[in-house]
């Protein structure tokens, strides 16, 4: 795990993205970096994390009446992967901007869930070792890149138009107080970014804030959609840990429906939140990441220069057996806080670790702590 120590702060290959998410926090490095780092903390604070609760709830309400009682009262099966990222996208939009939409509905047809998975699927190219496509001059002449820079546009046009439109709001409310602040559509992820500012009383650009805006978007369903998948799939092979994770939420809920969930009930989910990190270890969204030296850095003897691109394997190092003993064995029981003491720091990285470390994690252990505690639960 000491080899995978942060020693960079810049990442690499994602510069591929920047039509589509912009200068933001994850292309950024340095100074700009730390900056736009300090001015989103703010979003993800335990605090405001829990005013997205009634929202959340709702949409995994939505999710269980539509597909989980639909087919069950049926007799059939359902695909979880394709209805859990429709459910996880309808969560990030109505949370980062209050966008209503009826992607649940609909599912992959809605025209924006379908750009953002050609996005992905163009992105994840870059990121092959196709040659052509590490020369700018040349990847620009490709379709590929027509494609890449079209559907960038698009869902740059989309972001604009939120953010404008947002802006007038918060101008009426500032100039004429027509708006309660803590209405709705002003209590957002978007309303927090437009109103952060550094020391210096400066604020983030309309450019920025779109850049953060589709980083949220990018990042804040897909992965938290496959997480999901695995738990459940997960519980489908074990069976005698389902029954924990469902005796812990009927002891929480007693007496209660989930309609009411609360802060306070995560705190009491020790098991289902161990149950989620193992199989997180085992199933890493993420399976590698790539980062740029900014130090030197020394492997198994091999010295690596500034500049190098390294890709640290999550994957390998969630089943080492030097680090995680019968790391082939599914047991929740690992993240007990007596055998967490054992670990080190850098054992476990879903959502990878050190400066670099995602900065909305919380905000996707709660989402899939709502949503494997209301399935649960049925």
């Amino acid at each position: 795990p000491r080899s995978i120590e942060p020693k960079a702060t810049t990442k690499g290959a994602y510069k591929y993205a920047v039509d589509w998410i912009g200068n933001g926090m994850v292309l950024n490095s340095g100074n700009k970096w730390l900056r736009s780092r300090k001015l989103l903390s703010p979003v993800f604070h335990f605090d405001n994390l829990y005013k997205f609760l009634k929202v959340e709830n709702k949409c995994v309400d939505m999710f269980i009446v539509r597909e989980f009682l639909f087919y069950a009262e049926r007799g059939k099966s359902v695909e979880m992967m394709s209805n859990l990222s429709s459910l996880t996208l309808d969560i990030i939009l109505r949370c980062a901007c209050s966008y209503e939409n009826n992607i649940q509905e609909i599912g992959t047809p809605w025209q924006h869930l379908d750009i953002l998975y050609k996005l992905s699927a163009d992105y994840k190219k870059f990121q092959r070792l196709v040659k052509y496509q590490h020369f700018d001059f040349i990847y620009n002449l490709s379709s590929d890149s027509q494609q890449f820079t079209k559907l960038s546009k698009y869902i740059n046009g989309i972001s604009d138009k939120l953010i404008q439109k947002r802006k007038v709001c918060i101008q009426k409310f500032e100039e004429h107080k027509l708006l309660d602040e803590s209405s709705a559509d002003m209590n957002d992820i978007l309303n927090v970014l437009l109103r952060a500012r550094d020391e210096d009383g400066n604020g983030l650009s309309d450019e920025e804030v779109r850049s953060e805006l589709n980083t949220l978007l990018f990042a804040g369903h897909d992965t938290t959609a496959v997480s999901i998948s695995w738990a459940l799939y997960n519980l489908t092979k074990h069976s005698e840990f389902q029954r924990q994770c469902q005796e812990e939420i009927d002891d929480v809920f007693h007496g209660r429906t989930t309609d009411d969930f609360s802060h306070d009930d995560f705190l009491k989910f020790f098991y289902l939140t161990c149950y989620i990190k193992e199989s997180m270890r085992l199933y890493s969204t993420v399976p590698a990441l790539e980062r740029e030296l900014t130090k030197p850095l020394t492997i198994d003897g091999r010295e690596c220069p500034v500049g190098s691109i390294i890709n640290p394997i999550i994957y390998s190092l969630h089943r080492n057996e030097a680090v995680w003993p019968n790391s082939e064995k599914f047991d929740p029981e690992r993240f007990f806080p007596q055998n967490v003491e054992k670990h080190d720091p850098f054992a476990f990285v879903p959502f990878s670790a050190g400066p670099r470390n995602c900065i909305g994690q919380h905000f996707a252990m709660n989402e899939m702590k709502i949503i494997m505690a209301k399935i649960l639960h049925r």
